[in-house]
């Protein structure tokens, strides 16, 4: 099932539903659909509540059988980031084997963590805003996945259990921040830092999340190109690093790190300006797109 969150036209309230085929969405909030629905909207993210059972039920019929009322055409909704305001996202560094080489680092013994913030996160074709013109704004594509169980202490034979599914995302990085720092925060946890999407594809849809073509496209040109058979710390293992010192909860969205390609390991350099458009993609889960704009002075 590919979980999107959108907003249909005319109307303020996000909404949440299911892809049909590339031109309609299922709409699970409809009452057409007859789903209960759940208390918030993290609730169509929780694998053991009876709304996410529901709806994928109901999203598992074929498409001539699902109620017409609860249809909606995809070119009338405008897609979200595909979970709400997540209560964690955290993001996991140098988990490439390519990427540590470029960055003339070494391959970490353990996952290295840092955290954006849930404000952060943006759908797609909404703007990445530059928070400044000599920011050095950096993209970085990276696979995402969502938490779908509570999750404390979770061994890696036991991580699946606990992973609603996968997403496209981009771990926008202000390097003049990060640098000058010497710690992360600033620098990747800018406003619109976080886009993601266009859809959460459930895990039983994509049984190995390490053997996929990962890319990011500037403006067409490929500046991207590995596999997820390069990361360093998997997903089994992430959950597990993660879940010991944290307990991770249905809809908490982790960025499990980025291949090469990116602008700062360049030579010369390759940052962001207002204009540009990046694109993410990855094997089974579409494509990301995001423009990159300016911000006007005293926002």
């Amino acid at each position: 099932m590919r979980i999107v969150r959108f907003l249909p036209a005319g109307e303020s309230a996000a909404r949440t539903g299911a892809l049909v085929g590339d031109d309609r969405v299922l709409d699970f909030t409809a009452p057409a659909a007859g789903l209960p629905q759940p208390a918030t909207p993290a609730g169509w993210l929780d694998l053991d509540g009876a709304p996410l059972a529901a709806a994928r039920a109901l999203a598992a019929r074929p498409a001539a059988e699902l109620p017409a009322a609860a249809l909606r055409p995809r070119a009338e909704v405008r897609l979200l980031a595909p979970v709400p305001p997540p209560g964690k996202v955290i993001c996991i560094g140098l988990n490439y084997r390519d990427h540590a080489a470029e960055s003339g680092m070494e391959i970490p013994e353990r996952p290295l963590v840092f955290s954006k913030f849930g404000s952060c996160v943006i759908g797609p074709d909404e703007p990445v805003l530059l928070p400044e013109p000599d920011a050095q704004t950096d993209y970085e594509a990276e696979l995402a996945f969502v938490v779908g169980r509570r999750a404390r202490r979770v061994p890696a034979a036991e991580a699946a259990r606990h992973v609603l599914g996968y997403a496209c995302a981009n771990d926008v990085s202000a390097r003049a921040y990060q640098f000058a720092d010497g710690q992360w925060t600033r620098g990747k946890a800018c406003d619109t830092f976080c886009p993601l999407g266009p859809f959460l594809r459930t895990a039983d849809e994509l049984p190995d999340p390490h053997d996929l073509a990962i890319r990011l496209r500037l403006n067409g040109e490929t500046m991207q190109d590995s596999r997820t058979d390069q990361l360093v710390f998997g997903v089994p293992a992430l959950v597990e690093a993660l879940s010991a010192f944290v307990t991770l909860e249905p809809g908490d969205l982790v960025l499990t790190g980025t291949p090469p390609g990116v602008g700062f390991a360049r030579k010369p350099p390759v940052y962001l300006h207002d204009g540009d458009v990046m694109e993410v993609e990855i094997d089974g889960l579409g494509v990301l797109r995001n423009p990159v704009s300016e911000t006007a002075g005293g926002e």
